[in-house]
């Protein structure tokens, strides 16, 4: 069971955290946001996706309080960004793409600092275990790997216990191990009872971590949900492909079968198990093998990509 921080109440955890709705930003005669609408929940992930340029940035920065707006309502922890004060400001956290933490000050060091910020921080070394940096707690930031040091602005944004977290492109540059690292960094963040929102360009995180995906394009919401259930991917058509082990084609039924392609077939089909039995029943009759043998439905990705295209925004 998820435990709470004690920033949240029972109202928190069943009123939104962030409602929007009809927002709006333009350039001059550029609308790079376009009357989208939002709602996040406590102890929600949600993941913002979108090119460059499709208002993703624009959208983030009125939401923190940063930017102004020029129309819609926008509510975030029951307060208006825009008029919002000290006080608010103390219960989000903030997790910028690019940040560097005072070199010379270490991981214990830098977060005591923090936590004399706010009003009612959370214990440092809490901390210190959550971001999982048990033992790197006397170590000069300047010496923590770059997943290290990550870890370490994730806990500079939590040490005030905020009450919903951004976190923009956590990851970018990572090598794979320290990816994940912070990907069990970000999962625990749910366990606390905090919203977080995630933009990323990788959509294996998104689809690791967030409960819910908006895609955003030239400025409006083209697409929201959960991420399996993200432009209707669990009813698509499956693609098996298979290298041909010879010049004759097995003939599945309601599957039909394209032309070779470096001696790769593929067939799409909505019924992959019927398909895969006609299949490999073809391939045993004739005693041969169906080298790389692979059953694949649209990725989150294949969705983005079909649905996002070129964003022109900022």
């Amino acid at each position: 069971m998820a435990q709470y921080g004690p920033g949240l109440d029972s109202r928190a955890l069943t009123e939104p955290v962030v409602t929007v709705q009809g927002l709006r930003r333009s350039y001059g005669d550029f609308e790079a946001v376009r009357g989208i609408d939002l709602e996040i929940r406590a102890g929600e992930v949600f993941a913002f996706l979108g090119p460059n340029g499709a208002g993703k940035t624009t959208t983030v920065e009125i939401l923190e309080g940063y930017r102004r707006r020029d129309a819609g309502e926008v509510r975030v922890l029951g307060a208006d960004p825009a008029h919002a004060g000290r006080d608010w400001r103390g219960r989000i956290g903030v997790v910028l793409q690019s940040s560097r933490p005072d070199p010379y000050l270490t991981v214990r060091e830098s977060l005591e600092l923090f936590a004399g910020y706010y009003r009612r921080p959370r214990p440092v070394g809490e901390v210190i275990g959550l971001i999982g940096l048990e033992g790197k707690a006397d170590e000069r930031a300047s010496r923590l790997s770059g997943g290290q040091q990550r870890r370490l602005d994730v806990g500079l944004a939590l040490i005030g216990d905020p009450e919903l977290l951004f976190l923009d492109e956590p990851t970018t540059g990572f090598d794979p191990s320290a990816r994940r690292q912070a990907w069990e960094v970000i999962a625990g963040l749910r366990e606390l009872g905090k919203a977080v929102f995630l933009t990323t360009h990788y959509m294996d995180e998104a689809q690791r971590l967030a409960d819910r995906v908006a895609i955003i394009a030239r400025g409006e919401i083209v697409a929201e949900g959960a991420p399996a259930e993200l432009g209707d991917r669990e009813h698509q058509p499956a693609e098996i492909t298979f290298r041909a082990p010879g010049p004759e084609l097995p003939a599945i039924a309601g599957a039909p079968v394209s032309s070779t392609r470096d001696g790769v077939v593929s067939l799409r089909t909505a019924e992959p198990v019927r398909a895969l039995h006609e299949l490999t029943e073809w391939a045993l009759g004739r005693g041969v093998d169906l080298e790389g043998l692979e059953v694949r439905r649209p990725t989150l990705e294949d969705i983005y990509l079909q649905l996002a295209g070129e964003g022109d925004g900022s």
